[in-house]
């Protein structure tokens, strides 16, 4: 079943549907797809399980709409700064800082990505792939333009090595202050697209 963006709220207001994706997001981070129930979900922010039916066909379609609302998220946000910057070496910065924040940020939607992809259904996992895909290759352009004596393979590797670095957050991190741990990630980071 194809999922849709979730709704936006007013300014300053979360939506029950954005609770639930949230609050499901740190429920399968903790136990997985499988360990968690409609009811466990719907609970989590004061409704009963069956009250999550008002918003979800099921908890399948949670988990799409989590993943690929992350996915075509990080997407949209990456134009946006290739779209309002000039040079390639600002560009890759202003790249690295926005998922720099995201992976400190948002740990649970890592953890979930890691496992729970393959719990998608075929449809919706090629709608992520296809997304994240193209997020791959908006950094492989701009790096491309910031390092232009570098091959496409090449180019291809740093950027999925970064991403696995950056990535890696909510495990090698996750008990260390973000605002220490950021400088330290985009330093690395960078060095390991440009070096």
């Amino acid at each position: 079943m194809p999922t849709t963006a979730t709704p936006q709220a007013p300014a300053g207001r979360i939506t029950r549907r954005q609770q639930l994706v949230t609050s499901a997001a740190r429920l399968f981070a903790e136990r997985g797809f499988h360990g968690v129930t409609i009811e466990e979900i719907g609970t989590s922010v004061g409704i009963s399980g069956p009250g999550l039916y008002k918003h979800f066909a099921s908890k399948d379609a949670v988990l799409a709409e989590m993943l690929v609302g992350i996915s075509q998220n990080l997407l949209d946000q990456g134009r946006v700064r290739v779209a309002g910057v000039l040079t390639p070496e600002k560009t890759l910065r202003e790249l690295l800082a926005f998922h720099t924040d995201f992976a400190l940020t948002q740990p649970d939607l890592i953890r979930v990505q890691d496992r729970d992809l393959a719990n998608l259904s075929d449809g919706e996992a090629r709608r992520v792939r296809r997304l994240q895909r193209a997020y791959v290759e908006l950094w492989v352009e701009v790096l491309i333009e910031s390092e232009p004596r570098l091959s496409l393979e090449e180019v291809r590797t740093r950027v999925h090595a970064v991403f696995g670095l950056l990535n890696s957050t909510p495990h090698s991190a996750a008990t260390r202050d973000a605002n220490t741990v950021r400088p330290i990630l985009e330093k690395m980071a960078y060095a390991a697209l440009t070096s």
